[in-house]
C-alpha cells in the first residue's frame, strides 16, 4: 500500500485571515523597474490600512516583513525575498489638498502628489515630479531632487509599528538627513502630511515642465534602470567620481553603467540581479581605489542571492 502523500505547509498557511490578497511564490521581477529578481515567498496586497494593521498584529512573530511600493529604486536579488512582501496598492493612494497642506497615502505616486499640489495652487512640491516612486519610499529615504527633499515639505507622517499600532510622527521625530530617515526600519509608513505655499498653478506647471525636461535630457529614464545608484558622498557628486574612475559604459553580464548618466545602472536586456549588484560593487571598488571615497548604495537591495546564500 502506497504511503499517503504528505502536504508540506507553505508560509501562506501560517498567516492570518485578511481582506486583501496573498500570493504564494509571487514573481517580483516584472514589478521592479530593473525587471530582475526572484519571487516573494508570499506577496500581500492589503485592502487598506486597517487590513495591514490587523495582519501585523496577528502574524507569527518569526515571519519577516518587507515593504515595497512601485519598486523604482529597488533591486530584488535572484533568490527572492523570504517571508512576506507587502505591496501597498489602491487602498493607500488617496491624495487630498486642504489649505496649504497635501495629504497623501504612502502608495501614492510622487508625480501624482506634485500634480495635486499644482491643481491646488501649492508650490514647493514640484520636485516630486522628478522623483520616481511613491510617498512611502520618499519618506523612508528622504528623497530629493532639483534642490529640494522631503524634509523641506513634510510636516508629519503616519506609520504602523511592527505590531500594527498606528502613530503620527512629527517632522522633528522623523530624523531626516541626507537620503536617510530615523524611523525604525520595521515601521511601515502609511501616509504623509506635506506643506506647500500659495502660487499660480500655471507658474507651478512651468517649473514642473522644466524639471521633467531636464530629467529626460540627463537621465536614462526610458531604460530598465533603478534610479540613482549611489548617494552623493559629502563634498562630491557620485556621477563625477564614477566617470573619473573610468566606469562610464562598464559592463558586467547584461548590466551596464549608463553612458548618459554614470550614477545609473542599466539592465541592457538579459541582466540578472547578481550582474547589477556585482557591477555596482566594482564601481565602488574602483572609486575607492582611485579617490579613497566610499560610495554608499542609494538603491535598496533586498532578498537573497540565487542558491540561497547570505
Amino acid at each position: 500500500m502506497m504511503a499517503a502523500l504528505r502536504h508540506t505547509p507553505h508560509l501562506v498557511d501560517r498567516l492570518p485571515m485578511v481582506r486583501g490578497r496573498y500570493s504564494a511564490d509571487a514573481p517580483l521581477a516584472q514589478v521592479t523597474w530593473f525587471r530582475v529578481g526572484g519571487p516573494a515567498e508570499v506577496l500581500f496586497r492589503p485592502a487598506d490600512v486597517d487590513d495591514l494593521a490587523g495582519f501585523l498584529a496577528a502574524k507569527p512573530e518569526d515571519v519577516p516583513v518587507t515593504v515595497i511600493g512601485v519598486a523604482s529604486n529597488l533591486l530584488v536579488r535572484d533568490g527572492g525575498v523570504p517571508g512576506v512582501v507587502v505591496r501597498l496598492g489602491r487602498g493607500f493612494v488617496d491624495i487630498t489638498a486642504e489649505g496649504d497642506r497635501v495629504f497623501a497615502g504612502a502608495g501614492a505616486l510622487d508625480g501624482n502628489v506634485a500634480l495635486m499640489a499644482r491643481n491646488a495652487g501649492l508650490a514647493g512640491l514640484e520636485f516630486l515630479c522628478g522623483v520616481p516612486g511613491t510617498i512611502g519610499g520618499a519618506l523612508r529615504m528622504n528623497a530629493g531632487a532639483y534642490g529640494s527633499e522631503m524634509k523641506d515639505v513634510t510636516t508629519a507622517a503616519s506609520a504602523l509599528d511592527a505590531r500594527g499600532g498606528r502613530h503620527r510622527i512629527e517632522l522633528e521625530r522623523l530624523g531626516f538627513s541626507y537620503r536617510h530617515c530615523g524611523v525604525a526600519e520595521d515601521w511601515i509608513f502609511i501616509g504623509a502630511e506635506l506643506r506647500g505655499r500659495a502660487d499660480d498653478p500655471a507658474a507651478i506647471q512651468a517649473r514642473m515642465a522644466d524639471i521633467t525636461e531636464r530629467r529626460e535630457a540627463s537621465q536614462p529614464v526610458r531604460t530598465r534602470t533603478g534610479g540613482s545608484t549611489f548617494a552623493n558622498p559629502p563634498g562630491h557628486k557620485a556621477w563625477e567620481l564614477i566617470d573619473r574612475a573610468g566606469c562610464r559604459g562598464l559592463r558586467q553580464g547584461g548590466a551596464m553603467v549608463s553612458e548618459k548618466h554614470t550614477n545609473f545602472l542599466i539592465n541592457t536586456g538579459n541582466a540578472t540581479a547578481a550582474d547589477i549588484e556585482t557591477l555596482g560593487e566594482e564601481v565602488r571598488r574602483r572609486v575607492f581605489g582611485q579617490f579613497g571615497v566610499t560610495l554608499e548604495w542609494e538603491i535598496r537591495r533586498i532578498g537573497i542571492p540565487a542558491g540561497g546564500g547570505a
